[in-house]
């Protein structure tokens, strides 16, 4: 079947299934960072107020190969025998008709040398951020790191490294590099990203494997007519059951319900999918123009979810029980806390998990809330939870907002995270006032979750007034999270904090403040031989990301980062990982980044 120009039946079809996708492919992802976090500091303001942030980052999608199961550590594979999506080279007849039918001219046509939505004008990186590193190293570094990473400023970092217009590494294809960024991007949790990078290629251009990860990006965002325009090109060169069952679900789409069933039908003889899976491509089939289906679809017996199911599922409207997402890695929450077709209520199941892993901000959590809100239909217990966010935000005085803010952060001496990152505007708006210890320095913590680094470092001038029990931990953040120096840091002033924090917090303030450049070189590696570690460079990946760091190579620095953070225990990450990632990030200039993972160490640990 043919998609010929200017045909938008199939994005009418996708209006049957009540998506509302923004057009991603014409813009730039927002920033999750607030205004003016990580440029120069402004010269001080008489009366300093805090900025306001942009609101987060995109949503999620839908994609196919209904066999393959949601494991983060497993890309798709092309030569996978059980999703039967092997590959055939196209005669030249076939790529000349494949060329023919491409509609753009010469002059509007993408190149694969250089592919990504982010310029250095829009918080990218440089061309050359990956240096001249070979990119078969680079892509498999990609494919071998399990992800979601347990630092979400370095989940930040790196996707806005993966969605940079940086230079296609040598001894790589353009499509394949694309494809590689976008594959870990989904697993970061990170779809609506993922999309973006798929779509920066042109059709025409796309390899076997950017087909593979096309569809799971797809599904991820919970869009099955997006598949429909690569459909033609995808089953020349694959026999993934998922780019089979397009045959009927893009021409129901567009109205043609004869094709749609015939193609349903062959499918269902040949044993293409089967159970819950053929199920769900008939009801998506049955929204379709003209649809005679009717269709239920029952998970009894369903064991495990895929990106077929969940995609399909999800952007039907179909709820997933609950069982089927223990099955799955937090990152497919994510891809659910962005999906378009389902409601605030149903999305905020996943919120939580996408604002702790970076994909949601904090400005996109909060609003999330108040959407919920608004609908009106909303249990007693999350009603009263949603009252008190709104009261940390807009109480009558700064005793109620912190008193507010106390119920988010449940536990004063344990804060919890997404707690930090929900009430970070709040926290910013605040004027330096007179508070508890503990109170002060969560409100700073809550502050650097969102980069508010210069509203934090306000606070410094309250330290003199604090005592006992958070003092130490309200120090020890703006010694690492402040632009520049806001409170006194010596090698004394460090052992103190060890004392109070204990070893394995204190071991983090060491190896924050040594790559940050904030201790002596010599104090540095005194107070860390005393705590038991070393800041030398004894394997091969600190010697890689120092390299990396040393030739300039900022994209490279930040996946090399998120190699080293691999995993979601705090408590597991080595203190000299934490010091080689600050270290190797102040280097290149990425200092407010450094500055915000330090931050959250001394948080989170």
């Amino acid at each position: 079947m043919r998609w010929p120009r200017g045909n938008a039946r199939w994005a009418l079809g996708s209006f049957a299934l009540a998506l509302t996708l923004p057009v991603v492919a014409q813009q730039a992802p927002e920033s999750l960072l607030p205004p003016g976090f990580g440029d120069p500091p402004e010269a001080p303001a008489p009366t300093p107020s805090p900025t306001r942030p942009v609101p987060g980052t995109p949503a999620p999608a839908v994609n196919a190969p209904m066999v393959q199961p949601l494991d983060p550590a497993t890309p798709p594979d092309l030569s996978l025998a059980e999703a039967g999506n092997a590959t055939e080279e196209m005669t030249p007849e076939e790529l000349a008709a494949e060329k023919a039918k491409y509609d753009l001219p010469d002059s509007a046509r993408r190149s694969l040398d250089r592919i990504g939505p982010l310029t250095p004008e829009t918080r990218g990186f440089e061309p050359t951020a990956f240096g001249s590193q070979s990119g078969k190293f680079l892509a498999t570094l990609m494919r071998e790191t399990h992800a979601p990473i347990m630092s979400r400023w370095a989940s930040i970092l790196l996707r806005r490294a993966l969605l940079s217009a940086t230079d296609t590494p040598r001894d790589i294809n353009g499509a394949d590099w694309a494809a590689e960024r976008a594959w870990l991007l989904l697993r970061m949790g990170e779809a609506d990203s993922a999309r973006l990078i798929v779509q920066s290629v042109d059709s025409d251009q796309f390899s076997p494997r950017l087909y593979a990860v096309a569809m799971e990006t797809y599904l991820a965002t919970a869009d099955p007519a997006g598949l429909c325009p690569l459909s033609e090109g995808a089953l020349r060169t694959s026999k993934a059951p998922g780019w089979d069952m397009t045959r009927a679900i893009c021409p129901a789409l567009s109205g043609d319900q004869g094709t749609a069933s015939g193609a349903l039908n062959q499918a269902q003889r040949r044993g293409v999918v089967r159970g819950v899976d053929y199920r769900l491509a008939e009801k998506v089939v049955g929204t379709g123009f003209n649809a005679r289906r009717s269709v239920k679809i029952e998970w009894d017996g369903v064991d495990r979810l895929t990106a077929w199911r969940f995609g399909l599922a999800t952007a039907l409207n179909v709820e997933i029980p609950e069982t089927l997402y223990a099955t799955v890695g937090p990152h497919v929450r994510a891809w659910e806390a962005r999906a378009p077709a389902l409601t605030p209520l149903r999305r905020r199941a996943g919120a939580d998990i996408a604002a702790r892993l970076g994909v949601l901000s904090s400005a996109a959590l909060v609003g999330l809330y108040g959407q919920i809100r608004s609908d009106g239909d909303v249990p007693a217990d999350l009603s009263d939870r949603i009252d008190t966010l709104r009261t940390a935000y807009a109480g009558a005085t700064v005793g109620d907002r912190i008193g507010a803010m106390r119920g988010w952060w449940q536990d004063n001496a344990a804060p919890d995270y997404v707690g930090l990152i929900a009430t970070a505007r709040a926290a910013a708006a605040l004027p330096v006032a007179q508070a508890d210890a503990q109170d002060a320095a969560n409100l700073v913590a809550s502050m650097l979750t969102a980069g508010y680094d210069r509203n934090a470092a306000r606070w410094a001038r309250a330290y003199g007034q604090l005592s006992g029990t958070g003092a130490s931990q309200f120090w020890a953040l703006l010694a690492v999270g402040a632009p520049t120096p806001a409170v006194e840091i010596s090698s004394g002033r460090v052992s103190t904090y060890v004392g109070d924090a204990g070893a394995e917090r204190g071991r983090m303030l060491i190896a924050a403040l040594a790559g940050l450049a904030r201790l002596s070189p010599g104090d540095a590696a005194t107070l860390a031989q005393d705590n038991g570690f070393t800041l030398a460079a004894n394997s091969r990946w600190a010697r890689a990301i120092a390299g990396a760091a040393q030739r300039g190579e900022k994209a490279t620095v930040a996946l090399l980062a998120a190699v080293g953070m691999q995993g979601s225990d705090w408590s597991r990450l080595p203190a000299a990982h934490l010091y080689h990632i600050v270290a190797a990030l102040h280097r290149v200039g990425l200092d407010p980044e450094a500055r915000m993972i330090a931050a959250e160490a001394l948080s989170r640990v």
